[in-house]
This record gives structure tokens, C-alpha cells and sequence, in this order.
């Protein structure tokens, strides 16, 4: 790459350690790159002699969603074949570091020359899938130059992205190493046509067929099933930050009759304590009975979850949902509540997301932006079962017909 990416990347990696004296997941971070070369070699010596046969890089949880249903497929088809998997993230790669079902999980260092080299020759990969918005300059390149097949998927472009200003010469570049790019709408694959780039397929998203299985195989949680027996009216929220919280907890006090289950995005001790003090309404963590064999109490209002893995399993219950982190960066995924045919609706941080769009086109969901907008919304559906059958319907609908995508790739993949 030219000398502007790699100072801009030098940068980054400086700036990173500054951040790391304060935070805790930037230190981490930068101690799991430093040992990011020696582990995959030495998992790669151990399980894959030859390198390995598939290397899918995400950022992120979320992206690791989208590359799960690729992952699970080639453990089927084929069981023998070595898998690595990286993370950018430290909070993806925390929670997904002993994930069973790849040979090796790692950090991916900066992409920096000589940080590239070292880690592709530590791991040999024979091909690289990277996820949605994945453009590293020297990665790319250099599996490009060294003619290991490199695929980007699940990939969503914008006008306003870089590749399609007259600056972009640079990220072009990149995006004419891919072997072939997978992307999730059509509108994506016309803007590429408009640069050059034809080795593209409308594929969709995986993420929709990641949902459906989780779906299919939800967690039993009995002792919740048993506390919402009587059929409540239900708000489940999921990934919930304080300005979410700001505007449907005053909803939820004024609804007594009505019960909620609440997935914070963050759930320390400070953070749940504050939560709780919010609520007019008998509330309970989930942590404390779990392990017990005692019902959660009919008197319970408010069931705040404070553990991990739980929340697309959780969405079954809902009458509706309620998605957080559109008043800050962005939603976080909507697919898991919309999969099992209940509304949603999340704040107006979310015109990146093709399926919030969409849902809110084919009548699945509903943007709201105060605490006034969304008594409204949860109003109307409380009130009026037949338009909440018809929104939940709507969900349901566009989700069954988003599935398909893993079959769509795996074969250029494989």
C-alpha cells in the first residue's frame, strides 16, 4: 500500500497505545497481537502442517455471526479441513476465543508490512474470507500478491465510502485483490460495476440463516417461560445502553401490567445497580436465579439478564423488541428478535443497516427517536393485538425470505 495508508495505519496503532494505559480492552488487544505470530504458527505446526485450509477474519461478535453459518457448514462438509479464525476486537475475540469449532482463534495484528508478512507466513492459509467491512490494505494485497484466494462477504457499499470518490484510487485497489466479492444487495453491486469490479454476486446476508438456526435450537429457560405463563404483554430489549433506557423505562413504569426483560449492553455492577434504581417495579437478576430451582416471582416486573450467550434465545418471549445502540454507534442486531415473527424498534442510528430499512419498509419495525415516540409505538401494539399480529407477521416474512445466502457462497468458497 502507498505511504498515506501505512502512515495512517502507524498512527492508528500509535494512538492505540496511548489509549491502552487507560483502557483495559485496548491493552488487551495490543498484548494478544503480540503473541498473535507465535500462537498461529505453533497451532498451525501442530494442527495444519501445510497451513490452513480456510482463514476467516472478522472484526467483531457481529461479523463472527456472519461468518458463523460458513464456519458450521465446512465443519460438516468437510470435518477434516483446519480453520483459523481472527478477531480485531478484544470484545469479539474474549467471548469467541475458545471457540470449538476452528483450529485456532488469534488476535490479527495492525496492518502494518512487516506485522502482514510475519503473520501470513506464520499461518499458511490456503484461502482468506474476510467479513462485510474488512479492507485491510496489506492483508489484501498481500494474499493477493502471493495468489492465495481471497474472498470479502456479506459486504454492504455506500456512495459515500471512499471507493467511489475521486480520492479512492487507494481503497480501489483493494477491492481488485478480492477473487470474488459477495455482497448483500443489489445496490452494493451496482456501485461496484460503476468502478470496474465485476467479480461480484448478490448473495444477501448470512446472518439470516445464523438467526434461523439459533432459532431453531433456542435455549430451554423454563423458569422464564413459567414467570410469563399468563401471556403478558412483553418488551424484550436487547444490547440496551443508558440513552435507550432514557426513553422506554418511563413506558415501562407507567405500565405496571406489562413485564420486560432487559439485556444491558454492559452489565457491572455499578452499571446494573443504576439500572435497577430505574424502575418503579419489582426487578430481578437473572444471575440469581438461574442456578436455583425457585420460580421468578408472578410480582417480578422487570427481569434484567447479566450474563452472556442468552439474548437470541430470549427474543422468543417477546411480545415485541426493542433494539439498542441507535442512539449511539449504531443498532445492534435486529435479525435475532425479527426471526421469531415479533415487531421491532430501535432509535434513528440506523441507515447503515439494509435490514432495518427493509423491516421498516415492509411494515416489520419502527424507528422512534423520545421517550413520547416509543409510548406511542408500544401503545398501539399493547392495545391493538391485530396490529401487532400484522407487524410481527411482516418480520417473519422478510426474514424467511433473506435465507439462503450460506448456500449461495460456500460453493466459490469451497
Amino acid at each position: 500500500m502507498n505511504f498515506l495508508y501505512n502512515t495512517a495505519i502507524g498512527a492508528y496503532a500509535f494512538a492505540a497505545r496511548i489509549a491502552s494505559a487507560r483502557s483495559p480492552k485496548v491493552r488487551a488487544m495490543l498484548d494478544g497481537q503480540k503473541r498473535a505470530v507465535s500462537h498461529v504458527a505453533e497451532s498451525r505446526e501442530a494442527k495444519a502442517p501445510d497451513g490452513f485450509d480456510i482463514w476467516f477474519h472478522v472484526a467483531s461478535l457481529g461479523e463472527f455471526e456472519q461468518a458463523r453459518p460458513l464456519i458450521e457448514r465446512i465443519r460438516t462438509q468437510q470435518p477434516a479441513a483446519s480453520i483459523l479464525l481472527t478477531f480485531f476486537s478484544p470484545s469479539g475475540y474474549e467471548v469467541r476465543k475458545n471457540f470449538p469449532l476452528v483450529d485456532c482463534v488469534a488476535y490479527l495484528p495492525f496492518d502494518k508490512p512487516a506485522l502482514v508478512n510475519a503473520f501470513i507466513d506464520a499461518a499458511k492459509p490456503k484461502r482468506a474470507v474476510f467479513v462485510k467491512y474488512e479492507f485491510w490494505g496489506n492483508y489484501i494485497t498481500s494474499l493477493y500478491k502471493r495468489g492465495i484466494p481471497v474472498f470479502l462477504i456479506d459486504a454492504i457499499f455506500r456512495p459515500e465510502q471512499a471507493f467511489f470518490k475521486a480520492y479512492g484510487g487507494t481503497f480501489r485497489k483493494i477491492l481488485s485483490c478480492y477473487t470474488h466479492i459477495f455482497v448483500q444487495d443489489e445496490d452494493s453491486r451496482e456501485l461496484l460495476a460503476g468502478i470496474g469490479i465485476e467479480n461480484v454476486t448478490v448473495a444477501g446476508d448470512t446472518r439470516f440463516d445464523r438467526v434461523a438456526n439459533v432459532r431453531d435450537n433456542a435455549v430451554s429457560l423454563p423458569q422464564i417461560q413459567d414467570w410469563l405463563s399468563g401471556k403478558p404483554f412483553t418488551v424484550v430489549v436487547g444490547s440496551s445502553w443508558q440513552p435507550d433506557e432514557d426513553r422506554y423505562i418511563p413506558w415501562i413504569n407507567a405500565n405496571p401490567e406489562a413485564r420486560a426483560i432487559i439485556a444491558p449492553h454492559e452489565f457491572d455492577a455499578k452499571r446494573i445497580e443504576i439500572l435497577r434504581n430505574r424502575f418503579s417495579g419489582k426487578s430481578v437478576l437473572w444471575s440469581s436465579v438461574k442456578d436455583s430451582q425457585e420460580p421468578i416471582l408472578a410480582d417480578t416486573q422487570v427481569l434484567i439478564i447479566d450474563t452472556f450467550g442468552l439474548l437470541s434465545s430470549l427474543y422468543r418471549f417477546g411480545s415485541v423488541a426493542l433494539i439498542g445502540g441507535g442512539f449511539g454507534v449504531g443498532i445492534h442486531n435486529i435479525n435475532e428478535a425479527a426471526v421469531y415473527g415479533i415487531p421491532v424498534a430501535f432509535g434513528p442510528n440506523h441507515h447503515k443497516f439494509k435490514e432495518a430499512r427493509d423491516l421498516i419498509e415492509c411494515g416489520g419495525a419502527v424507528e422512534y427517536s423520545d421517550a413520547r415516540g416509543i409510548a406511542a409505538v408500544l401503545d398501539r401494539w399493547n392495545n391493538n393485538p391485530e396490529a401487532l399480529a400484522a407487524a410481527g407477521s411482516a418480520a417473519q416474512k422478510y426474514i424467511n425470505a433473506s435465507l439462503g445466502a450460506t448456500d449461495r457462497i460456500l460453493p466459490e468458497i469451497l
